[in-house]
């Protein structure tokens, strides 16, 4: 990718922090506590959780701000990559980022859409023997239904069909959209932790008890999936690095932007997460499908619940747009430097925008809606940018080598305490959830091995990435 960039420099801190409230408060919150709940057994450590994905989301935030304020080039964390390690992880990471963890992202949050937007359509489903009928089996890794929830998935890629359209023949019609929708979340998030509070219809008893606590090893492997799940949540805060060459003043406001934002996010969830305890016990909790909507109906009934649930599509509705219209980026980037397919790096001649990138990624993201399921889908996200989240930090310590005159307006909180603790954490997250998700696998709770699929679909790019290593090479040489 170019260092240099034509993009005008018209984002400033409060936009920046705007950016990143708006990309990490999407579907998360209205779904994860569910299976949170479910895995911990446990109010308050589901509190907890929810504070220390927060914390570490935070130490991440911090130590990103470094690499931001010192490389504010469009494209982050693919640049950071290339300067740390190299062409071959850059792209393997870009190719990450368009194989699973961009596209599985949308995928997830349109599934959110779709399931919410089914409490008003009541979408057909086929009968349990039907959906079992077609299994796509991968060896080693798990089982695929195609077919299940068949109705929920068809209008879920209806949705990205739709934003992908939008997006492709206007990126303002979708920046216009997601001024809107943004607003809309707000109000959605305002209305639901005051208007349960103010119902009175709780007990604050459900704080801290419950029926049936998870204990021991139970407690342990269920600490390590509830994380997967509130990292889904807090998803989102390094997207402010993509558009860092269009920042002004960025060493400053990059920094500045991460930690508000990221802390105003660990704010609004613990919030959120205490207004569903408030009306629902841990295990009532565990069995919702739709938990803020069934919160709310405790608190003002079936008319509550309904806005709710409206106001959650909404939501999700900017949350696909945001998505679709930000990821495709890199993508589009990788095929303009001819690393990936040059066709994905072309502009549409009429319409000015990324288009065969947001066709790609349409056709890919409908794909994983077909084959997945929605904590599937997220749980695989979350593993693969962890992942690369830890393989960022290390890099820090490369570039304060390799880059040692380079200005660093913006320097790490506590380095290098903090960077090697977010390292050992990232490292135990990381192994604890692939042991989680073998055992949950062997033990049949988990139809597919969620992380090693993950792995698999980023190690299908190292050929890809010598085959156009070497068409590179051919084309320079003639």
């Amino acid at each position: 990718m170019s260092n240099e960039t034509s993009l005008s420099k018209k984002i400033g801190f409060w936009s920046a922090t705007a950016i990143i409230i708006g990309s990490v408060i999407g579907s998360g919150v209205f779904m994860k506590p569910a299976s949170m709940a479910g895995q911990l057994g446990s109010p308050i450590w589901l509190t907890v959780i929810w504070i220390i994905a927060g914390l570490f989301s935070l130490f991440g935030a911090l130590i990103y701000a470094e690499l931001g304020a010192m490389i504010p080039e469009t494209g982050g964390m693919y640049v950071y990559f290339r300067k740390m390690f190299g062409d071959f992880i850059g792209f393997i990471y870009g190719w990450s980022a368009f194989s699973v963890i961009n596209t599985t992202a949308v995928a997830a949050i349109s599934f959110v859409c779709a399931q919410y937007a089914d409490y008003f359509l009541h979408l057909p489903r086929l009968d349990s023997i039907t959906e079992q009928s077609v299994i796509w089996h991968i060896p080693f890794i798990g089982d695929l239904f195609p077919l299940e929830n068949l109705g929920v998935k068809t209008l879920a890629i209806l949705l990205v069909t739709s934003f992908t359209t939008v997006n492709y023949i206007s990126t303002r019609a979708g920046s216009a959209f997601q001024v809107v929708s943004t607003i809309i979340k707000v109000a959605a998030l305002g209305l639901l932790i005051f208007g349960i509070f103010i119902s009175g219809n709780g007990n604050f008893e459900n704080f801290t008890t419950a029926l049936y606590p998870k204990q021991n090893g139970a407690l342990l492997a269920g600490i390590m999936a509830a994380l997967s799940g509130a990292f889904f949540a807090y998803d989102g805060w390094a997207n402010i690095t993509f558009v860092a060459g269009e920042m002004n003043h960025p060493q400053r406001n990059i920094p500045k932007s991460l930690f508000t934002g990221v802390l105003t996010c660990v704010i609004v969830y613990v919030l959120v997460n205490q207004a569903y305890l408030y009306v629902m016990p841990v295990e009532q909790i565990a069995g919702s499908s739709l938990v803020a909507a069934d919160a709310m109906t405790i608190s003002w009934g079936v008319a509550g619940g309904a806005i709710i649930a409206a106001l959650i599509v909404i939501c999700t509705l900017g949350a696909i747009n945001g998505n679709t219209m930000a990821v495709a980026r890199v993508t589009y980037a990788m095929g303009k430097d001819k690393v990936f397919l040059p066709w994905a790096g072309k502009e549409h001649k009429r319409f000015q925008t990324p288009g065969n990138a947001l066709i790609l990624h349409g056709l890919w993201v409908s794909m994983f809606i077909i084959s997945g399921s929605f904590d599937m889908l997220a749980d695989m996200m979350v593993f693969m940018t962890w992942m690369f989240y830890g393989l960022g930090a290390i890099g820090v310590f490369i570039l304060r080598k390799k880059m040692v005159d380079t200005e660093r307006p913006y320097k790490i909180w506590k380095h290098p305490f903090v960077t090697v603790l977010y390292i050992a954490f990232t490292t135990f997250f990381l192994g604890a959830t692939i042991y989680n998700d073998v055992t949950n696998y062997i033990a049949g709770t988990q139809p597919v091995i969620n992380s090693l699929l993950g792995l698999l679909i980023t190690a299908l790019g190292i050929p890809l990435y010598f085959y156009f290593k070497r068409k590179q090479v051919k084309e320079n040489s003639l």
